[in-house]
């Protein structure tokens, strides 16, 4: 029994060396629980935007709120969206307010990552119970 715990203690104590932006990573997701113990669930996606925009001042992170991303074809632009957050010029954040991401949200935020040539998103969906964090990775 004893060398089972020693076991479960070691591996628990290993450091992740795969994840990308892991001390920034781990911060943002401090602030979205934050946000969360704050306000609890059931509001509006723009107010849990509003106080995420806060919380991420606060901490002193450098971002753009509703970063514009152009959708080109030829090389021409012939639409725009905008995402919620870049953060640190690294990390892409989108803020839903559900309990499900559907796939459609998941493929326009690797559009995202591809067309700023950027290799981490996190899609945060507000729960009535909590946060949900899905990470989203640019297959370069």
């Amino acid at each position: 029994m004893r060398e089972i715990t020693k076991n479960m203690k070691k591996q628990y104590s290993l450091k992740r060396d795969d994840l990308l932006y892991p001390e920034l990573s781990f911060k943002i997701n401090g602030i979205l629980f934050d946000v969360f113990k704050q306000l609890g669930g059931g509001h509006q996606e723009k107010y849990f935007q509003k106080a995420v925009a806060i919380a991420l001042k606060d901490n002193g992170l450098k971002f753009s709120e509703e970063f514009y991303v152009p959708l080109k074809f030829n090389d021409k632009i012939i639409g725009k969206y905008f995402l919620d957050f870049l953060i640190e010029n690294k990390i892409i954040l989108e803020l839903k307010r559900d309990k499900y991401i559907p796939a459609n949200i998941i493929q326009q935020t690797k559009q995202y990552l591809s067309a700023l040539n950027l290799e981490l998103a996190l899609i945060a969906c507000f729960t009535y119970g909590g946060v949900i964090i899905k990470r989203i990775i640019n297959q370069k």
